[in-house]
C-alpha cells in the first residue's frame, strides 16, 4: 500500500529516473532536490546563483500549483550550495518570492560538490497544502 502520491506535473519527466519531482502524502508536499534545469536537463543561468535560484522556486511554484498550492505553502527549505560566494543573493530571491514575514525555516549547507555541473545551488523543500 501506498501512503503517498507522485507528483509529476511535466509529461516529459523521463520514465528512466527512480524519483518523483514531489511526493504529496496527506496535506504535506516534499519537493525533491532540485538544480535550475530546464526541459532539456541544460543548467539554466550557468555562473549566476540568483538566476539558479530563482529558476528552481519557479518549479517549485509550477508543481505546488498542480496539486493547488503555491510558493506560500512552502515551510521548509534546504540549499546546498557550493561556496559562501554570492550567497546573500540567493536570500535576495528568497525575499522576493515569499514575501514574508513569517519566512520557511531553512537550512543552507556547503557542499564539495553537486551532480548537475555547473549547477551552484541544489534546493529540495516541504509544503503544507490546507
Amino acid at each position: 500500500m501506498t501512503i503517498y502520491q507522485p507528483i509529476v506535473p511535466n509529461p516529459s519527466w523521463p520514465k528512466s529516473f527512480t524519483f518523483s519531482p514531489a511526493v504529496r502524502a496527506g496535506n504535506l508536499v516534499f519537493l525533491s532536490g532540485s538544480t535550475a534545469t530546464d526541459d532539456k536537463g541544460r543548467i539554466v543561468g550557468v555562473g549566476d546563483i540568483a538566476a539558479q535560484t530563482r529558476h528552481i522556486y519557479g518549479k517549485f511554484a509550477a508543481i505546488l500549483e498542480s496539486v493547488g498550492g503555491s510558493l506560500a505553502n512552502i515551510v521548509e527549505t534546504t540549499e546546498y550550495v557550493l561556496t559562501l560566494d554570492g550567497y546573500d543573493k540567493t536570500a535576495e530571491v528568497r525575499r522576493e518570492l515569499f514575501k514574508g514575514p513569517p519566512w520557511p525555516a531553512a537550512t543552507g549547507v556547503v557542499v564539495s560538490g553537486l551532480v548537475r555541473k555547473d549547477a551552484l545551488i541544489e534546493i529540495k523543500a516541504v509544503a503544507v497544502l490546507e
